[in-house]
């Protein structure tokens, strides 16, 4: 006998495919004679030394060159282009030569730039690293310039010597010039990748002898197509998606936002058909809308840490009734796994297939994560209101006792924090203190001395305020309330003791990034052993108490800014 298994398409369909902005390339001077070339630079380590060469390789090919030195005036660890610096580009610039595209977002930042530049008619190239070769092409496509031109070098300029640098900018210079000076034709048709496989018919087929045949073929195909994170799916069938668009209140082809990286059109059906598949039920759906509209809220940086080569993963917090009345856990084992924590794990992975395949965020194209983590497929707790010494943490955000919020923060990684010790206040901080020091392995901590705060809506997260996030057990913070502490006393207590020498907070981050930023601080350069804080402010911290009992919190490091949303019923 043979069955058929009919589910809808849970992928969407790309902005890019739709009705997206299109635009053409700058025209092409025919020489380089007397130009002006902006050299710029978007913050990333070693790319200075490549500019260096091509100044040298370009001065040396072409006569009464002037050269402008551009850094990015906007973000962190990578930097890129204001408006004010791209009108002085449009009116005062011939060409520009860009670097360093060698890590997820940073790519995605660069060809950005470089399209922006393109639009305002200058010709414009990015070094860009082997491996990020169908990244940048597609971050080309994307912003609506594909015939933008990342320069491809082998390998990327972090972590390699000056030598190596300028051999791989010598190598790609006839390239350089190519791009620089010969037309770009505008292409037919928008490029394609074979990475990235996606669907436009609105329902999937796939027969096998009984319906767990077809479901395995279902799963097969997915593991394929890249569509899975790695386990098994439930089936969206209609019924099952249909549930859950009426649970949101909405049409299924309401549309809730473009999501990043790839401008997926996110409507309610697509996000629906993810959550069936990650094992969501329809009461969950209010909770999963609420999170749909706090990673679209630009101050998260989706598009930044969907692609990054960083292991960057989102953990959801609710705070509310509706935890409770949905079933999810708060307590022991609150992030799973286990099926006691079946709601949490469901409502977390969700989000991971969302940002999949309705973000078109996909291993090898558009995520780039260096290693990876397994925060990536789910973490999302409830708040042990019962066992909060303070206001609930919706109150704290703004919100009434009756509401529910959902937030979402962007941490690099977590890792426990153990006291079974102390019931002094001030000896629970110097103890986490000695944590929250050394979790510095990220371009967050010490990101202050390295930039200028840009405006949150431009939709970086790492330039203006980030969260890191602590998960505290009850049990400490009932040690602080005891004592009369509040979160705020908290807050500020472990900035103060954040501390680490100036020299080996700047170990990974760029010194030239620094002196450009905050030149008052150079001072700095001359005591190398001098405290500074890790993090600008005590608002860099946040407190959310779960767990079960006995001393042991999650400190999760190096978070974006924290973004709450209420949970409306319609």
């Amino acid at each position: 006998m043979s069955a058929r298994l009919s589910i809808v398409n849970p992928v969407a369909t790309p902005r890019s495919h739709a009705d997206g902005d299109r635009f053409p390339p700058a025209p092409r001077p025919d020489t380089l004679d007397g130009a002006t070339v902006a050299l710029y630079w978007n913050g990333k380590q070693n790319g200075l030394d490549a500019l260096v060469k091509a100044r040298e390789l370009i001065d040396a090919a072409y006569e009464n060159v002037t050269f402008v030195d551009m850094t990015g005036a906007l973000g962190g660890t990578t930097r890129y282009l204001s408006e004010e610096q791209l009108r002085f580009i449009e009116e005062k610039v011939d060409a520009l030569v860009g670097t360093s595209a060698d890590c997820g977002s940073c790519t995605s930042w660069l060809i950005r730039d470089l399209c922006e530049v393109e639009r305002r008619g200058v010709p414009a190239i990015g070094y860009t690293a082997e491996v990020f070769d169908e990244d940048a092409r597609f971050s080309a496509k994307t912003f609506g310039v594909p015939e933008a031109c990342p320069v491809i070098v082998p390998e990327c300029f972090s972590n390699k010597d000056t030598a190596e640098i300028h051999r791989m900018v010598e190598d790609s210079f006839a390239e350089v010039v190519e791009c620089l000076t010969k037309p770009r034709p505008v292409l037919d048709q928008l490029p394609e990748f074979a990475s990235m496989v996606l669907e436009s018919a609105p329902e999937l087929h796939y027969g096998g002898g009984d319906l767990l045949e077809a479901f395995d073929e279902m799963q097969r195909r997915f593991v394929a197509n890249g569509w899975s994170d790695g386990m098994p799916l439930v089936p969206p069938t209609r019924a099952k998606v249909d549930a859950m668009i009426a649970a949101s209140g909405l049409d299924g082809d309401h549309v809730v936002g473009d999501f990043a990286p790839g401008f997926g059109i996110g409507t309610v059906e697509k996000i629906a058909a993810n959550a069936v598949m990650a094992g969501c039920r329809p009461e969950t759906m209010p909770v999963i809308m609420a999170m749909m509209e706090c990673i679209l809220d630009p101050s998260i940086g989706l598009r930044t840490w969907a692609m990054s080569t960083g292991p960057q993963a989102p953990v959801v917090l609710v705070s509310g009734p509706i935890a409770d009345e949905i079933g999810m856990n708060r307590g022991m084992c609150a992030l799973g796994p286990g099926s006691i924590s079946e709601v949490n794990v469901a409502i977390g992975r969700a989000l991971r297939l969302i940002m999949m395949n309705v973000g078109l965020s996909y291993p090898g194209i558009t995520d780039m994560d260096t290693i990876g983590t397994p925060m990536k497929f789910s973490a999302c707790v409830a708040e042990n209101e019962e066992r909060t010494p303070w206001e609930p943490w919706r109150v704290q955000q703004g919100y009434s006792l009756e509401e529910s919020t959902v937030t979402v923060n962007v941490p690099y990684g977590m890792t426990e924090f153990f006291d079974f010790q102390n019931a002094d206040p001030e000896k629970l901080i110097e103890s986490w203190s000695t944590l929250t020091s050394h979790a510095v392995g990220t371009p967050s901590a010490g990101a202050w001395l390295i930039k200028k705060d840009a405006p949150l809506e431009a939709g970086y997260p790492f330039h203006g305020t980030f969260s890191n996030l602590l998960l505290m057990a009850p049990d400490h913070a009932a040690a602080f309330a005891a004592a009369g502490w509040t979160p705020a006393d908290i807050r500020e207590a472990i900035h103060r003791r954040t501390k680490l020498p100036f020299r080996q907070l700047m170990l990974n981050q760029s010194m030239p990034a620094f002196e450009t930023s905050h030149p008052e601080l150079r001072w700095l350069l001359d005591a190398p052993d001098t405290p500074v804080t890790v993090n600008p402010s005590a608002d860099c911290f946040e407190l959310f108490v779960v767990g079960a009992k006995a001393g042991r919190s999650q400190f999760c490091f190096g978070g974006t800014n924290s973004v709450t949303k209420p949970v409306i019923r319609r």
